[in-house]
């Protein structure tokens, strides 16, 4: 009864300090360090029960790194491209070797310098992925670059973990080597094998229940940590390949949302417990430190990740964007550095040291990449000298140069009835869209196209907006059809333009600014559906040819690659 108590009092700390992050808009973990920090010996001492909370942390950073194994599926790694790895790992190799060096200038130790100077390397999944979702930027091209380097990262920090484990139980380089090569590649190729042609048919037969296809994921999780443990390799190790077989199973979905919540709660013990280990006694010291290491990670990082993409040609903005994704510390630097302090390689007071500058870079990278379309403007003329003239990859034309009276801003579902119907019309027009994948599709439809962003000033600025008869946007986001509006409006009285929302407000105040109609998407579907009530009069074998039709329409959509979103942009 005791820990069940102390638990309480520790989770209801949490949820008081994580409501205050919550009202400043910054990402939850900072909040449950803080707490940890609240509830270690030097203020509250509420941690008492050490061991257990460590045990659960140990289950939280399994669970964690199963969820991370779940979105490595060998089909998104084949599609990162040379991107995403060259960018992942230059950004890994310069902010290594220049945050070692920065450290031996400093004093530490070499043991210690390289411990810092990896965790430096390494950027939150959790935190830039969650925020990416905010915006609705997953699918945009500098949302996949991103997510193709925090991807790289993950498999490096893997190797880096599986390294100072076996480092830690005495081997020596050619006992690694033998570990990784030998041992690591055959445990890999079973379970790969395995996933290909075992998970798939049991998760099917499992996923008919939905308590089971959880306990079988959690299950699945704790076995092959145990069994990797038990072959000489760590429990993360081992709790990373039982994602990675489950990510080639369809339901690979449904078991990454069981498992969040279940993997959220002992991650919070985890990072409760972290900070609750934390000893400021002699942190004076490390000022300095802390101030030179959050400003290279909130400066330094994008300026390396925006040189890399800017030699590999794309535009400043995509560089610009891609960078702040980076200009943070992870959870796996922490986990790292605990880990060395663990097996004895470096001193206690390191863990302060890294996690205040985590909480620094977490909470400034936060609002960079919430605020980063606002921020560019301001930087742009600056940051011409990463791009490379004349080759800009990412958002050059498609087709040949034609001209166009009306231009629609997002082609994937709504924008892609009303280009059909636009193209039946004969009219001239130019599609723009975020995402790559749809523009080269256009492209081989032979439409005008281009790759670009609604949101980015100079995109519209270098548009003909004073030709344009027509300008339509399916881009939900009041903020960007608010400077489409007055954008068009500065230098085109007459055009018309027809906007989207999601809110009743929202379209009030489009129409003030000079709209000419707002689609709302819900009261449009439900005044769709009384008007086929109302043609067929509720009789059931006309709703059935319409329900015929309408199958035929969904099978010609995602024959196009289309789903509906998730989060809609």
């Amino acid at each position: 009864m005791e820990i069940f108590i102390e638990i309480s009092l520790i989770i209801a700390l949490t949820l008081i300090i994580a409501w205050l992050m919550h009202l400043l808009k910054q990402p939850l973990i900072m909040g449950y360090i803080i707490a940890g920090i609240l509830s270690g010996p030097l203020l509250l001492n509420l941690v008492n029960s050490k061991d257990t909370l460590e045990t659960f942390g140990h289950i939280g950073i399994a669970l964690l790194l199963f969820t991370v194994g779940l979105n490595l599926n060998p089909k998104i790694i084949k599609n990162l491209g040379k991107i995403s790895i060259v960018a992942g790992l230059g950004q890994f190799i310069f902010t290594s070797i220049i945050g070692f060096s920065v450290c031996i200038a400093l004093g530490f130790s070499i043991i210690t310098s390289a411990y810092i100077a990896v965790a430096l390397t390494f950027s939150s999944t959790i935190i830039v992925l969650k925020l990416l979702a905010d915006k609705g930027d997953t699918e945009t091209l500098y949302g996949r670059i991103a997510t193709g380097i925090l991807i790289v990262q993950d498999l490096i920090v893997i190797l880096a973990l599986i390294a100072i484990s076996s480092i830690a139980t005495g081997h020596n380089i050619t006992d690694i080597a033998y570990e990784i090569l030998i041992k690591g590649l055959g445990l890999i190729v079973a379970l790969i094998l395995f996933g290909i042609y075992i998970i798939p048919h049991l998760t099917k037969s499992i996923a008919k229940s939905q308590e089971f296809l959880m306990l079988f994921a959690f299950g699945w999780c704790l076995i092959l940590a145990s069994l990797s443990y038990y072959f000489g390799f760590s429990l993360e190790v081992g709790a990373l390949f039982a994602g990675v077989t489950i990510a080639m199973s369809p339901y690979r979905f449904e078991i990454h949302a069981k498992m969040k919540p279940l993997r959220d709660f002992f991650l919070i013990l985890f990072f409760i417990l972290l900070g609750s280990q934390m000893v400021f006694t002699d942190i004076g010291l490390f000022i300095k430190p802390i101030i030179i290491f959050s400003i290279f990670i909130l400066i330094g990082n994008p300026l390396i990740v925006m040189i890399l993409l800017g030699l590999l040609g794309y535009t400043k903005r995509t560089s610009f964007l891609v960078g702040l994704t980076v200009a943070q510390i992870s959870e796996f630097s922490l986990i790292l550095i605990a880990m060395g302090i663990n097996y004895g390689h470096i001193k206690e007071e390191i863990l302060p040291l890294v996690t205040i500058i985590g909480l620094i870079t977490i909470a400034g990278s936060s609002y960079l990449i919430l605020y980063a379309e606002k921020i560019y403007p301001y930087l742009s003329r600056a940051l011409s000298i990463f791009e490379r003239k004349g080759k800009k990859v990412d958002e050059k034309k498609l087709c040949d140069d034609k001209p166009y009276d009306t231009i629609l801003f997002g082609y994937n579902r709504i924008g892609f009835d009303i280009l059909k119907t636009l193209s039946k019309n004969k009219t001239k027009i130019l599609v723009i869209d975020y995402n790559p994948e749809a523009i080269e599709q256009l492209k081989n439809q032979g439409v005008y196209c281009q790759y670009g962003d609604a949101a980015d000033d100079e995109l519209l600025e270098s548009l003909h907006l004073k030709n344009a008869r027509l300008v339509i946007s399916t881009i939900p986001e009041t903020d960007t059809n608010l400077l489409l509006i007055k954008k068009i409006k500065s230098v085109n009285q007459k055009a018309k333009i027809i906007t989207i929302s999601h809110n009743i407000d929202e379209s009030l105040k489009l129409y003030e600014e000079g709209a000419t109609y707002v689609i709302m998407p819900h009261f449009l579907s439900g005044h769709h559906l009384s008007a086929i009530l109302k043609k067929q009069e509720t009789n059931l074998k006309a709703i059935s040819k319409e329900k015929e039709e309408h199958i035929k329409y969904l099978k010609m959509r995602k024959a196009a690659g289309q789903e509906h979103p998730r989060n809609e942009r």
